[in-house]
């Protein structure tokens, strides 16, 4: 294969086969790049890559292993946390001057747990065009590959280093009535799991290493199971956690009897029978039986009071 190609023709490869690239138009592409398997990259990014004009990258060492994979040689920048407040306005000027850049992250889809929604905003507020260029995404491969509930989900990113923030982190996400996903470091992944095991409960969960890679597991139990697995390891690779909705909470018998009993104190049989299946959820016609036993229950025991 023959790179020598001027980087004006804006070329890429697959296998053997040389692409020229259309043109883009000018605007920042949000371009998703793979999580591991170089493969996992599309058509249509490998064609804003070799077509931008720029690409901004975390680490040009990373993003140049994909670039030299599909013969690409567009012109790359850094741009991370540390050095954004610098490379913002260099970026803002190629746009400027009706040029397009590309934005990448080391893996994934750019903006998740990283500070390229800074860039994004200040594109949009100097009028700039913004184009994502949808892919690989960590968070997606793991929550389809769980077996979990995925109608509604949480992305939580990644919780607190430290325990009391863990703690607290996760008593706010404890009731919402979605499966969480979260992304954690390989070394804090069993006293993750265990502060999990504490303020959630002992949900079903799944832990995702090395997704798209050839050591790619689903580690799948309960949070205590996979607390007690991970305890003393410390998993190679990039980890996703996913962790079950909290199952609701329907009332009890007794708590129904316990609400009916104080509402018949207020009420006659169907206002209170009314009352409590709205706050409970059962079923309407259930709970007038139960109240009329309890009334009649009641008024035995008056009676019996009375006699004696």
């Amino acid at each position: 294969m023959d790179h020598s190609e001027a980087v004006s023709e804006r070329k890429y490869y697959i296998g053997e086969h040389s692409i020229t690239a259309r043109r883009i138009e000018s605007g920042l592409h949000i371009v998703s790049t793979p999580i591991g398997n170089l493969q996992d990259i599309t058509i249509r990014a490998l064609e804003t890559l070799a077509s931008c004009d720029l690409i901004a990258c975390e680490d040009t060492r990373v993003t140049g292993v994909l670039l030299q994979r599909y013969g690409i040689r567009t012109q790359m920048m850094t741009y991370h946390e540390h050095n954004a407040v610098k490379q913002r306005p260099r970026i803002l000027e190629v746009l400027e001057q009706g040029k397009a850049v590309a934005l990448v992250s080391d893996a994934g889809t750019p903006l998740i747990s990283d500070p390229g929604f800074r860039l994004v905003g200040d594109v949009v507020e100097e009028g700039h065009k913004v184009i994502p260029i949808p892919g690989a995404s960590a968070m997606l491969s793991g929550l389809v590959g769980a077996g979990l509930p995925s109608d509604t989900i949480l992305f939580a990113g990644f919780l607190p280093n430290k325990t009391h923030g863990r703690k607290k982190r996760l008593e706010e996400l404890k009731d919402i009535p979605a499966t969480l996903v979260i992304y954690e470091s390989p070394h804090r992944v069993g006293a993750s799991l265990a502060d999990m095991q504490e303020i959630l409960g002992n949900r079903a969960a799944v832990v995702a290493r090395e997704l798209t890679k050839r050591f790619e597991t689903f580690h799948r139990g309960t949070l205590k199971e996979l607390s007690d697995f991970f305890s003393g390891d410390r998993p190679k690779g990039e980890i996703v956690i996913l962790v079950s909705p909290p199952e609701e909470q329907n009332a009890t018998e007794i708590d129904a009897d316990s609400m009916l009993l104080e509402a018949l104190k207020e009420m006659p049989v169907s206002a209170a029978a009314k009352k409590v299946s709205k706050a409970t959820g059962v079923d309407r016609k259930t709970i007038y039986t139960r109240a009329t036993e309890l009334k009649h229950a009641g008024d035995d025991e008056s009676t019996e009071d009375e006699e004696k």
